[in-house]
């Protein structure tokens, strides 16, 4: 479930284990009940240039 979460709130997976440690109430939560109130924290914007070799 918290790697749902963190794919569909924070866009990727790979949040996951930030998502917990935010979170240390939950973190031995495997099915969350509703109400349940989660901290989503930013997530940093990465953007990716690629450049062609005889540009870079």
């Amino acid at each position: 479930m918290w790697d749902a979460i963190a794919l569909t709130r924070m866009g990727s997976e790979m949040h996951m284990a930030r998502l917990i440690a935010v979170n240390p109430e939950h973190r031995e939560t495997v099915v969350f009940s509703a109400g349940i109130e989660l901290v989503i924290p930013d997530t940093e914007k990465r953007t990716e240039t690629v450049l062609p070799p005889w540009k870079a």
